[in-house]
């Protein structure tokens, strides 16, 4: 199985584990917080979190494998995140949840499309500072299991 299959075959995985995890939530659920040093965040905020943190990096894998350098040196992460929480402070949890299949779909078709020699590009990602895609790659669902560890945790 080549590189790229692997890291399809894990963002597949990874997707439809979190697409049923968050389908099977019971209503009042979605108001628990997971988060609450600096911005609170619920467990619809961290979903929230998924699409547009994923939609976002997406956009620059795009903008590194085009030639370009990545985020900018001053980029901050949290002005980012806050920014596009209060961009989807209107959506729904089902909304949410569709966009987050959607954006996992497209992450995982772009992959899929990847030669494996790209994953050897370098480019500056926001949380990582300058690495190669291959490792952009994989912090897509290293990402979200990160923060599927506190979700466990808080609803214990």
């Amino acid at each position: 199985m080549s590189e790229i299959d692997q890291l399809v075959e894990k963002l597949t995985d990874e997707g439809e584990k979190f697409t049923r995890f968050f389908s099977e939530l019971a209503p009042e659920q979605w108001t628990l917080q997971i988060y609450t040093e600096g911005e609170t965040w619920t467990l619809r905020d961290v979903l929230a979190h998924f699409v547009t943190a994923e939609r976002g990096l997406l956009k620059l894998f795009e903008q590194i494998c085009a030639g370009g350098s990545g985020v900018a040196e001053d980029f901050s992460v949290d002005r980012y995140n806050a920014a596009q929480q209060h961009k989807a402070k209107d959506l729904s949890s089902a909304e949410l949840l569709v966009q987050y299949q959607q954006v996992r779909a497209d992450s995982i078709r772009w992959v899929s499309g990847l030669k494996e020699e790209a994953l050897e590009i370098k480019g500056r990602h926001p949380f990582l500072g300058e690495t190669t895609l291959r490792e952009m790659i994989k912090l897509l669902y290293i990402h979200n299991q990160t923060h599927y560890r506190d979700i466990k945790n808080a609803m214990k």
